[in-house]
């Protein structure tokens, strides 16, 4: 990951005019921070600013700031099983740690777990904890922490569809056993669920092993440096003030008076965000794929080839630069382009050639205009589907954008009352398909079936080499193409300019890389 970028000029003048037509209505507008990927406001695609002639910057001094701030809404919980998505998201990654962290190709590392051992099936497994390890209360780190922990995650409605796996969990002195419903040799993927000092107080802070810890003072909110943190490295600042914003205006508001100095956004949402000078944009990949769903239940999308024809004619990279302004990653398979496991080899790229091949081999003759279903809400998403139909239909595919309200789409969707749509997911990392793809899955609006699929999952769930695994499974989606995926989307780690260098962040966490990270304060010398 590259260290921060400024934002390009164009991009800045953009932001800054949204934001004065924002601030106008009294910034009502909705952020989509980390994590917290929701359907964005409405807003017109025939309103976003067309480019323009750039103009020379102007040369600013930079004014660095008395003290590092981050935006936090006071009074909502920090407790990482069930706080906020967004700035108590930030907030709360700097105070804990799980058991393993996900890199930017989201493979586990280990963090609080030093080794780990699971059976010959990958159903019941053992971890070690990493001796010496502290809470920030100087207290120790036990095996009857992460348990509790774990089953309090289990009932918690942001780790409760992720850990549906677990069938039981267990601790015996500094080791952990957590057994499996099925197979998973991913599973330690799924366990950068945070750990929290068991039997604390109601309604407090909860307590963490991570490179601060929260603090109240008569002067206001603040994480403290944890001397006691296991890693033994530096954090950049010893103090971070917490700046209240009740709502995501608020911390835009703060965020262009320079009242903090960092933030999470999406950036192909409607956020419109500026301040004095540039912009420093870190972007962070994630889980969260874009995809059409085909009805492979009726005609004429019961017809593999036509499915494929319809994946030939779309233009991920230029789906994802023009609409998506650079901030995701095309794909055309549903794992993450930035993980091992993506068959790259597999890619055949656009080409309005092959497209045309594609559909002559599919034999399809058009009696009708086929509807591609897309929230109506969503701007970028109503975008992306026009350039799509538009492409399909000049391709010889006619294709007609349906836009509906979101509780109709939805009920669209669960009616399968629809030839395609555009959809949203966040995956899990240890890249679990089967809710996209199998007969009973959650999201199989088109109502796909395979028993070949669900025999390939299946062997991949409980496969030591995975890349070959999914390679597997890749290979017969390119062949029926039940689901054709467009692009991952990114999340952006925005700062004042100058303040903050070396940052990596990854989706979960914006501080990834602490050590490597330097923050300058008024006096620090470059």
């Amino acid at each position: 990951m590259s260290s921060a970028r400024p934002l390009l000029p164009e991009v800045n003048r953009i932001v800054f005019m949204k934001l004065s037509k924002i601030m106008a209505v009294a910034l009502a507008m909705a952020c989509l921070l980390t994590g917290c990927w929701q359907e964005e406001s409405p807003e017109d695609p025939e309103e976003m600013l067309p480019p323009f002639e750039e103009e020379p910057e102007k040369e600013e001094k930079t004014v660095l700031p008395e003290r590092f701030a981050l935006p936090y809404m006071p009074g909502r919980s920090l407790d990482p099983a069930d706080c906020a998505d967004g700035m108590q998201q930030v907030v709360s990654s700097l105070l804990f740690e799980g058991l393993f962290r996900l890199d930017g190709s989201f493979e586990p590392q280990l963090c609080l777990c030093v080794s780990y051992t699971h059976d010959e099936t990958a159903s019941r497994y053992t971890f070690d904890l990493r001796p010496g390890v502290q809470f920030s209360d100087g207290s120790p780190l036990t095996g009857r922490d992460v348990k509790a922990s774990l089953d309090r995650a289990r009932e918690s409605e942001r780790y409760r569809s992720r850990l549906a796996g677990i069938s039981s969990v267990s601790a015996s002195g500094e080791s952990v056993t957590v057994s499996l419903n099925s197979p998973d040799t991913a599973l330690p993927a799924l366990l950068d669920v945070p750990i929290v000092k068991s039997g604390g107080q109601a309604g407090a802070v909860p307590v963490g092993t991570g490179p601060y810890f929260y603090a109240e003072e008569e002067t206001g909110a603040y994480l403290i440096a944890n001397q006691s943190w296991w890693k033994g490295e530096s954090q950049p600042v010893d103090r971070i003030a917490l700046v209240e914003a009740p709502d995501d205006s608020a911390m835009l508001y703060r965020f262009s008076s320079h009242e903090v100095q960092l933030i999470t956004a999406d950036l192909t949402g409607v956020l419109a965000v500026s301040t004095t000078g540039s912009v420093g944009c870190v972007d962070a990949d994630t889980t969260l794929l874009q995809y059409v769903g085909c009805n492979t239940s009726r005609a004429p999308l019961d017809n593999p080839a036509l499915r494929r024809a319809l994946s030939e004619g779309i233009d991920r990279a230029n789906v994802t630069s023009a609409f998506l302004s650079g901030h995701g990653r095309p794909a055309a398979f549903p794992v993450s382009p930035v993980s091992p496991l993506y068959p790259t080899d597999l890619e055949n790229g656009y080409s309005p050639d092959d497209f045309t091949a594609a559909l002559r081999e599919s034999g399809y003759v058009s009696e009708r205009p086929l509807t591609l279903l897309v929230n109506e809400e969503n701007g970028f998403k109503r975008a992306i589907a026009d350039r799509l139909a538009e492409n399909w239909t000049s391709g010889g595919i006619p294709v007609e954008v349906r836009a509906l309200p979101w509780e109709d789409y939805a009920a669209a969707l669960s009616a399968g009352e629809f030839d395609l749509y555009y959809g949203e997911v966040r995956l899990t990392a240890n890249w679990d398909l089967g809710s996209l793809l199998e007969p009973y899955g959650a999201l199989n609006y088109g109502h796909w079936s395979d028993p070949d699929i669900s025999r390939l999952l299946a062997e991949y769930a409980g496969a030591e080499d995975r890349t070959a695994a999914m390679r597997a499974v890749c290979v017969r989606l390119k062949n029926q193409a039940p689901i054709l995926p467009v692009c991952f989307k990114s999340t952006s780690v925005l700062t004042q300019a100058n303040v903050v260098e070396g940052l990596t962040p990854t989706a979960a966490e914006p501080f990834y890389a602490l050590g490597q990270c330097v923050i300058y304060l008024e006096g620090s010398v470059k």
